[in-house]
């Protein structure tokens, strides 16, 4: 099994979280994988302003999730194990990547996104994402 080490950002804007479609239909957080020893943190804030256009700052960690899944152009099973941050926008202004796949993606309120994210892990990730945002008192 290929084991790979992700960084990602719950990002928020007030009382809304970014979400983007993937190229698979799923409702998903941007996140990439950690390459060439970078920092964790750096990996996450590149991928939220490659993926979603997002200029944000990290105003916490958030958690781990793992997901596996095999991989067909690999032909074995693949770990991601994904490092996550609570991200506070600039602004509300993002742009899709749909050169790398990207369907579509908007700043949902929190309840919406609740109800759009396809995996429940993210769900939860979101959950207490959203309750030390809160605490910091960033909404």
């Amino acid at each position: 099994m290929i084991v790979r080490n992700c960084a990602g950002g719950v990002v928020f804007w007030g009382d809304q979280v970014f979400l983007l479609k993937n190229d698979k239909g799923e409702w998903v957080l941007p996140k990439g994988v950690i390459r060439e020893k970078r920092m964790p943190a750096e990996v996450a804030l590149e991928r939220v302003k490659t993926e979603a256009g997002v200029s944000a700052q990290i105003v916490s960690t958030a958690g781990d999730t793992n997901y596996e899944f095999y991989s067909l152009t690999r032909r074995q099973p693949v770990c991601n194990r994904i490092h996550w941050y609570v991200m506070r926008a600039e602004n509300d202004k993002y742009r899709i990547a749909f050169e790398l796949g990207f369907t579509d993606g908007d700043f949902f309120p929190i309840e919406q996104a609740m109800e759009t994210i396809t995996y429940s892990q993210d769900r939860s990730l979101v959950s207490v994402a959203y309750q030390k945002y809160k605490e910091l008192d960033l909404a």
